[in-house]
């Protein structure tokens, strides 16, 4: 199943409480529940004004549903082609 990486504007992320980062985590994890089992969230990495998450999913539509159900913006999707890390060029 195809792996995507989302950028979400978010101004302000950085400073989000842990309490209101469950909060979204929550909201996140019942639209994951609505769209149904194809779509799985990995991770995600919050930065200043910015959220990027990587997700697992059938195609970019299911991404984008899943945004639409939480409330979440998702400015860019994109398909992660290949991964690498310090023992590729081993």
């Amino acid at each position: 199943m195809p792996k995507f990486v989302i950028e979400r504007n978010i101004p302000g992320a950085g400073k989000l409480t842990r309490e209101e980062l469950a909060g979204v985590s929550q909201t996140s994890c019942a639209a994951i529940k609505s769209v149904g089992p194809q779509i799985q969230w990995v991770e995600s990495f919050v930065t200043d004004d910015k959220v990027y998450c990587i997700y697992i999913a059938p195609d970019e539509a299911t991404i984008r549903e899943h945004a639409r159900l939480g409330g979440f913006p998702a400015n860019s999707v994109l398909p992660v082609r290949n991964v690498i890390d310090p023992t590729t060029g081993e």
